[in-house]
């Protein structure tokens, strides 16, 4: 069964490590399966569009996502590998390990990915807005960089009626 972790925030070490690798032999351990499951309950807890293994304090090289769209299941990808980035995007950016605020960051707008799914079978994900965006953030945490590295003019995440506010407000709970 799985349950919600507590997602370690801004200042917490394992954050800012670069998350080791993980073994090919390993994806089949009950342990790991059930690493997987805790991190989507935790994401979807949150709630976030993606949570990385060093936000909930395990340094692997793992992610899960969910961008809640027509076109893409929720995945996990194991040892995520940039493929191809193409056009640079400005967005604004949240994330769970840094809550209450949002900031402008650049991303490519389109990028392709490859690594491995839950079973140890290769993946390869593509694709721009949302998706583009909540890969290369989920990529950084593996990477032990969060986007407030990155970011210019961050500020308290506020949401108010008005449709740029929906906008940052979506952006901050797209983070992960």
């Amino acid at each position: 069964m799985p349950y919600v972790r507590e997602i370690v925030q801004d200042g917490h070490p394992t954050l800012r490590r670069v998350a080791k690798r993980v073994a090919p032999a390993e994806i089949a351990d009950p342990l790991f399966q059930q690493l997987i499951d805790d991190m989507f309950a935790t994401m979807y807890a949150a709630p976030g569009v993606g949570l990385a293994a060093p936000q909930v304090n395990v340094s692997k090289r793992l992610f899960v996502m969910d961008v809640h769209d027509d076109e893409h299941e929720p995945a996990v990808v194991i040892n995520p590998k940039i493929e191809r980035a193409e056009d640079e995007v400005e967005l604004n950016e949240g994330c769970l390990s840094v809550l209450g605020y949002v900031g402008e960051i650049t991303r490519f707008a389109t990028v392709a990915v490859s690594g491995l799914d839950r079973y140890g079978s290769k993946l390869h994900i593509a694709g721009d807005g949302l998706l583009a965006q909540c890969l290369q953030h989920e990529i950084d945490h593996l990477n032990g960089v969060l986007y407030i590295d990155r970011a210019r003019n961050l500020r308290p995440a506020v949401a108010e009626d008005d449709d740029e506010d929906e906008a940052v407000a979506e952006a901050a709970s797209a983070g992960s």
